[in-house]
């Protein structure tokens, strides 16, 4: 059984976590992987990890060029026998990278979780350590491209979506608390955007969309909003201001994610940045379409291929209103995507065979790695 180090610089409760927790499972469960993990910054995601009897270690990685967290890291592997380090973010990235130099038996594995372009010496130090790399994961098709542009060399770089397991998303819309907790009728059309409230989820247009969609429709409609972050009060008085206390509920973050699913009719996504979302396509193995921003790697989910849902312009408030108002006025349009919704889940983001892409890309590492220098 391969011995696996999850590394992450910071273990909270985003997506890179979900991911990290998915692989542990799932890898695991099968008798592939023997699961450890260390960290810089605890939180959540320890907890969850700890709970499922998975070894946890802080390493104290104070930046990327850390040979100090370097030298530790390749020690915990000593220590812990691992075979491979899979990581996440650049720092810890890098950190895995110099920690060969102090043990060479170590390979490594990269999942890059963003579409963004480095800076110029960020791309340079790239093209250093790339040498050093094994193997790299990007989970959009726009993600690899972005690595190779930002120096790093595309034959190590495989593509393999985000994924999710569709028997733990099943259920009916009787099971979910969610419209009884708002006092929201059955008849009533609910959209759910579950983004942390920071400045790239865009919840700023999205308040200015729903502004315009009560100027374009008389159905009544509910928009949810789970999650918490820095900008939930600004974004309350957006609403406050916009007089849409009747039609934008603020909720919390959740951790019953699926009740939230389950009552509501859309999924909504309005980011600046995706690779690709958990929370869409966690969205549509509860069955529901979606709109999404045409922004990294969303266009891998929804396009005209799968019919699932709509695509719509980055901080547009004028065409997230108008797929809002097709999913309003157009059921037939809306029952279409919902059965699309859970198709393209099964075809193209199923966690079993995420899972075991993944080990297969382990495996290339393990076997045609690259000697650390």
């Amino acid at each position: 059984m391969t011995k696996v180090l999850y590394l992450l610089n910071f273990a909270g409760k985003a997506g890179t976590e979900r991911y990290v927790e998915t692989l542990v499972n799932y890898l695991s469960a099968d008798g592939l992987v023997q699961p450890f993990f260390a960290y810089h910054e605890g939180g959540l995601l320890v907890e969850r990890l700890e709970e499922m009897g998975v070894p946890c270690r802080r390493v104290e990685m104070r930046r990327r060029f850390d040979y100090k967290a370097a030298r530790d890291l390749a020690a915990l592997c000593t220590e812990w026998g691992i075979d491979l380090v899979h990581c996440h973010y650049l720092r810890e990235h890098y950190t895995a990278l110099l920690a060969k130099k102090y043990n060479p038996h170590i390979r490594v594995v990269y999942t890059n979780h963003f579409v963004l372009a480095n800076d110029a010496v960020t791309r340079f130090t790239n093209r250093i350590l790339d040498k050093r790399q094994d193997q790299m994961i990007a989970v959009c098709n726009k993600g690899k491209e972005q690595l190779i542009a930002n120096g790093w060399s595309g034959e190590r770089i495989q593509v393999i979506f985000n994924a999710v397991d569709l028997d733990a998303w099943a259920g009916e819309r009787s099971q979910s608390t969610l419209r009884a907790e708002l006092g929201l009728d059955e008849g009533r059309f609910v959209m759910l955007c579950a983004s942390r409230f920071a400045d790239d989820k865009g919840h700023r247009y999205l308040i200015d969309s729903v502004k315009r969609l009560t100027q374009r429709t008389d159905k009544p409609f509910t928009l949810v909003l789970a999650g918490d972050g820095p900008l939930l009060e600004p974004t309350k008085a957006q609403v406050k201001q916009l007089a849409l206390e009747d039609c934008v509920k603020f909720i919390g973050f959740r951790k019953d994610i699926k009740n939230l699913y389950k009552g509501s009719d859309l999924y909504v996504n309005a980011s600046r940045h995706e690779a690709l979302s958990f929370l869409i396509i966690e969205a549509m193995a509860a069955g529901l379409p979606v709109i999404a921003t045409d922004m990294g790697g969303n266009s891998d989910i929804v396009n005209d291929e799968a019919g699932c849902g709509l695509l719509v312009e980055y901080d547009n408030p004028d065409s997230m209103a108008a797929a809002m108002e097709r999913f309003l006025e157009d059921p037939s349009f809306t029952d279409a995507c919902r059965e699309n919704a859970r198709r393209t889940i099964e075809a193209k983001f199923e966690v079993h065979k995420m899972a075991r892409a993944t080990f297969g890309v382990y495996e290339k590492a393990l076997h045609d790695g690259f000697q650390g220098v």
